[in-house]
């Protein structure tokens, strides 16, 4: 069994009207910062905020009666539960969906608020996998796999269909891999459009499942970790999505987390849109990789928005951090009235901002006579850092970025 462009073309018959046509816009400001021609395809905008509503769609409307009367089920911590919850609830179709232990509350409330059944179990997506296959067979349902599964990667390959109708010139398309089922879809759709593109696969450093099965190499002892890009945090890969992937694909590349970061918050300054971390992965491979895009073409997917709203606000604060727009200063000088007023003064003097201030006297390293100050600033950039720092030291306050 394989799957077929006939079949991407069945999908996108079926969905149209069902799901958001997301725009695909040229971004100049993208294209500026990575040297690539960058054109973004918004799935975010899905109703789910993720793409994986296609796959999970065009799945249940092939369904029969009966099977639909018995109910579905499937395991997921993340869009895919969102995605087959929402459709399963339009279609009348009752769903259950395992989620284990580790998920967000906030993902769990969402699948829930779609009018699933969510049932907790297992550390990790592999057991709550195995859980589910007993529930399915004590109570008759059909499992709906999130990736390896052809009616499934049949829909996640409308994105590409979408993307070359809107830019039928696209020459490379960094394309996100976890289970493999949104690459093997979409490298599936591009090439019998267009048999020249380039499809690279991207993958967390630290989850380097389709890269270890293409090297023979298990990849068990080789992933693992605290991933900002959870969504394609998968230990092993498919083996139908990889056996239709392996083929298409041109090379895959795996990105570092500061990476994924630095995508998130392009896409919120740039773009003013929510990305996920999985959902930034192929702007983070124009970031890591510019010398391999440069110049061309390439058609970049937001696949998910779904991302914590507290996990954001720290991407983008951290951000700042890495720019140098936020900074710490240690400042050690005598203990006298005035000094930390006057340094607030050089400060305030120079158009930065001060956030945070912590006065300490009883640090050994510091005289008894003398005081430590460790101030947060907030700065235009890195120029305006140095700046600051000069007229303190200047001043007799010379500063210690710590």
């Amino acid at each position: 069994m394989t799957l077929s462009f006939d079949d991407i073309l069945a999908a996108q018959a079926r969905l149209q009207g069902h799901i958001e046509r997301t725009p695909c816009r040229f971004s100049r400001t993208l294209s500026e910062i990575t040297g690539a021609e960058v054109w973004v395809k918004f799935e975010n905008l899905q109703f789910t905020a993720a793409y994986k509503e296609r796959g999970a769609l065009n799945k249940l409307l092939q369904l029969g009666e009966n099977v639909r009367a018995r109910g579905v089920i499937a395991a997921s911590a993340g869009n895919h539960s969102q995605g087959l919850a929402y459709h399963a609830a339009r279609l009348g179709i009752p769903v259950t969906i395992v989620m284990p232990r580790t998920t967000p509350f906030m993902k769990v409330q969402q699948t829930r608020a779609h009018g699933a059944e969510v049932v907790i179990d297992g550390d990790g997506y592999d057991e709550a996998s195995s859980f589910a296959m007993r529930l399915r067979e004590e109570r008759d349902l059909v499992f709906i796999h999130p990736f390896n599964d052809l009616d499934v990667m049949a829909g996640q390959g409308t994105v590409a269909l979408e993307m070359l109708e809107d830019v039928p010139d696209l020459e490379v398309l960094p394309t996100p891999i976890g289970g493999g089922g949104l690459v093997a879809g979409m490298a599936t759709a591009a090439k019998h459009v267009k048999p020249d593109i380039r499809i690279v696969g991207l993958e967390p450093a630290m989850y380097p499942s389709f890269t270890a099965k293409m090297r023979g190499v298990n990849a068990g002892a080789a992933t693992g970790g605290a991933t900002i890009a959870e969504g394609i945090a998968v230990k092993a890969v498919g083996e139908t999505s990889y056996a239709v992937a392996r083929p298409l694909i041109d090379e895959v590349l795996l990105i570092e987390e500061p990476h994924f970061e630095r995508a998130i918050a392009l896409y919120c300054n740039v773009e003013k849109t929510v990305s996920e971390g999985a959902g930034a992965a192929s702007l983070a491979a124009l970031l890591a990789y510019p010398e391999r895009f440069c110049g061309k073409k390439c058609g970049l997917v937001i696949t998910g928005g779904n991302i914590d709203t507290r996990l954001l606000a720290s991407v983008l604060t951290r951000e700042l951090v890495r720019e140098q727009r936020i900074v710490s200063l240690r400042i050690i000088g005598d203990d006298r009235p005035g000094l930390l007023a006057n340094v607030s003064m050089i400060i305030g003097q120079m158009g930065a901002n001060i956030i945070e201030v912590a006065h300490n006297r009883l640090a050994l390293d510091v005289p008894a006579k003398g005081a430590e100050f460790d101030l947060m600033i907030e700065t235009r950039d890195a120029q305006h850092t140095k700046e600051v720092m000069d007229a303190l030291r200047e001043r007799g306050y010379p500063p210690r970025a710590v």
